[in-house]
């Protein structure tokens, strides 16, 4: 898999419906243990809600799961997956907690509800690609440094680390099937003075 979506950071978001409170939580995890760790936390701080449902999907074998956290079956965490699934993000956990309000709302209404919940928890969470890049170093005179990051941005390059010393070291990442040509036009603009090393592979924000 060359790319993927998934969610930036862990946040939340709410609303009301019908007088019942529902709290959509979202964080990027990568393994059942993360979302797990996750989903706890989450009941744990709720420990008084009405229902904690949630939903997780994991790229590690394609995993799947959902809870209905005694909702009427099919009506809390089927629709809490169906919106991840719908937006193509994984790697992701969503808890949807609700303080029941006193209004019955049905099957319907608790659907619409559920799905409104992860909706607005992967839109506080921000879905983001992830894409496999090259981690690269490059290093500069002081007089290179901003045709250096102007480069950079150009090809859509994420700085990690810029060290001001002697010279500049700028440590950052780059889409994998981009990181050669970057390479051959920081050669080429800086008339053959600079080159840059590739230091890793990883999935980074594209």
């Amino acid at each position: 898999m060359e790319e993927y979506k998934t969610v930036e950071r862990e946040a939340s978001d709410f609303f009301i419906e019908k007088k019942s409170r529902f709290i959509g939580y979202v964080k990027p995890v990568s393994s059942q243990d993360e979302a797990v760790a996750f989903i706890n936390s989450i009941k744990s701080k709720h420990w008084d809600a009405t229902h904690n449902a949630y939903a997780y999907v994991l790229r590690e074998n394609n995993i799947q799961r959902y809870s209905d956290d005694g909702e009427p079956g099919g009506t809390a965490g089927v629709p809490v997956l169906d919106v991840i699934l719908k937006a193509g993000v994984t790697d992701v956990c969503v808890v949807a907690t609700r303080y029941f309000g006193g209004t019955l709302l049905g099957a319907g209404g608790l659907v619409r509800a559920y799905s409104h919940t992860s909706k607005i928890a992967l839109e506080a969470g921000q879905i983001i690609t992830m894409a496999q890049c090259s981690v690269c170093e490059a290093e500069v005179d002081y007089s290179f440094y901003e045709c250096l990051t102007s480069l950079l941005s150009e090809f859509g390059a994420n700085i990690s680390d810029i060290d001001f010393s002697d010279k500049v070291r700028v440590a950052f990442s780059v889409k994998e099937n981009l990181s050669e040509y970057l390479s051959e036009r920081l050669t080429d603009i800086s008339n053959g003075k600079y080159t840059m090393k590739i230091t890793a592979e990883k999935f980074d924000k594209a």
